[in-house]
């Protein structure tokens, strides 16, 4: 779990101060900004757009992890690429062609996710994960921050991580929705490399304690599922 990687989600940061809430958790150990975007279509909830990702742009020395819940999503994603996003991922349920929005993706040098929500059959990756740079597995539906893990999605991150070890390929596994500091070490064990986590990190403000914390505990479940690896290989 040497490239475990921790991802604020600003869903759940303060949205008067932005910029200043960016720099914080950079400073406090951010590997990436998570930038959710919903369209009060897809789901229902409505945040924010690519100006002000361009705005943050400036205070994040990290990757933005752009992360669209909308349909229909191809207009979005030129904008969102030209604002400054790193990565971007997207619902397969909000794409009329997969296959053709991934390339859309690529072809503005950025790099390609797919989202699968938690009753999402596994099949939507069989013929595209070459072209993936990350998948991310929802583990609470998509539209609200703040709601609860949903156990039976532990699994799913085990099939996923089983089908990218087979690819070959460098592939990060994310995974978003209710990760705290009582089941990282779960979802780092199943094989997530990638930790979205919005309440977990900007709640009480110790940033740096909450994010240091998140690693601890996913390291150690990283560790622990690395051993029993080792003693069964």
């Amino acid at each position: 779990m040497s490239g475990l990687r921790i991802a604020p989600s600003l869903l759940s940061a303060d949205f008067a101060r932005l910029g200043e809430e960016v720099t914080a958790v950079i400073e406090a150990g951010a590997d990436l900004i998570h930038f959710d975007v919903m369209d009060n279509h897809y789901v229902p909830n409505l945040t924010v757009g690519p100006l002000v990702c361009q705005a943050i742009r400036t205070y994040a020395t990290v990757p933005i992890d752009v992360h669209l819940m909308v349909k229909p999503v191809d207009a979005l994603i030129p904008m969102f690429a030209n604002a400054g996003a790193s990565i971007i991922s997207f619902h397969p349920e909000a794409s009329e062609h997969i296959d053709r929005t991934l390339q859309l993706i690529r072809s503005h040098g950025v790099k390609a996710g797919l989202v699968l929500n938690p009753a999402t059959p596994l099949n939507v990756l069989d013929h595209v994960l070459e072209q993936l740079d990350l998948v991310l597995l929802m583990s609470v539906n998509p539209g609200f921050g703040g709601q609860r893990f949903i156990e039976s999605v532990l699994p799913k991150i085990e099939a996923v991580r089983r089908r990218i070890d087979a690819s070959g390929r460098e592939i990060w596994l994310e995974v978003d929705g209710g990760v705290n500091a009582d089941n990282a070490d779960r979802v780092a064990a199943a094989g997530a490399d990638t930790l979205v986590a919005g309440s977990a990190v900007f709640t009480g403000g110790r940033y740096a304690d909450s994010i240091r914390t998140l690693r601890e505990r996913a390291l150690a479940g990283g560790a622990q599922i690395s051993a029993h690896e080792s003693s069964h290989a």
